[in-house]
């Protein structure tokens, strides 16, 4: 039942968002070069690594790592970067991901390759079998703000306490937090 929600939400967000892309794609192309979509290797369900869209928002010549690894991270953002992260537009993108099922609307945001603790953590508490999100609990309760133990624990929570409502709360509270920019660093 998630799966036929997922497909038929992102369906409908992209018919919805389709100008909005064009528009990011067009000002991402526009002010940086490069091209306009960056694709990350992240951590799936079961540790499986897929490719995952979003719009550029750093140089090309950015180390890929963590953002809050990098000395400065705000040096290596594009022009529109700062912005595209704080509105979280940058990751429109990820609706692909959707509809290909590499992730799910609400779910553990998907870890960077080389992010070896948070994978680590997750595995051992099984959060490694669930499909990453676009959003999810550990997203609305501190987003980038959070030490991974503590996105780990809400992410245990929201594996132990999973149902179509509580997806609808995460849903719904991520466009409040992302309209208020809450829980953004960069």
């Amino acid at each position: 039942m998630k799966r036929f929600f997922d497909l038929c939400l992102s369906l409908f967000a992209c018919i919805i968002l389709f100008l909005p892309i064009l528009l990011v794609a067009f000002m991402v192309r526009m002010t940086s070069a490069g091209p306009v979509i960056y694709w990350s290797d992240r951590v799936g369900r079961n540790n499986r690594i897929f490719k995952m869209p979003k719009f550029r928002t750093m140089r090309v010549d950015t180390p890929a790592v963590a953002t809050h690894l990098l000395g400065d991270p705000d040096r290596y953002l594009t022009p529109i970067g700062s912005f595209l992260r704080k509105s979280s537009l940058d990751e429109l993108p990820q609706l692909w991901s959707i509809v290909h099922g590499d992730m799910s609307f609400v779910g553990p945001r998907p870890a960077l390759f080389n992010q070896d603790d948070l994978i680590g953590l997750r595995t051992q508490y099984g959060v490694h079998a669930l499909t990453p999100g676009l959003t999810g609990w550990a997203q609305i309760n501190g987003r980038d703000e959070l030490p991974i133990p503590d996105k780990v624990k809400l992410d245990v929570e929201y594996m132990q306490q999973q149902s179509f409502l509580m997806d609808m709360k995460i849903i719904v509270l991520t466009f409040v937090k992302v309209l208020r920019r809450e829980g953004i660093r960069h």
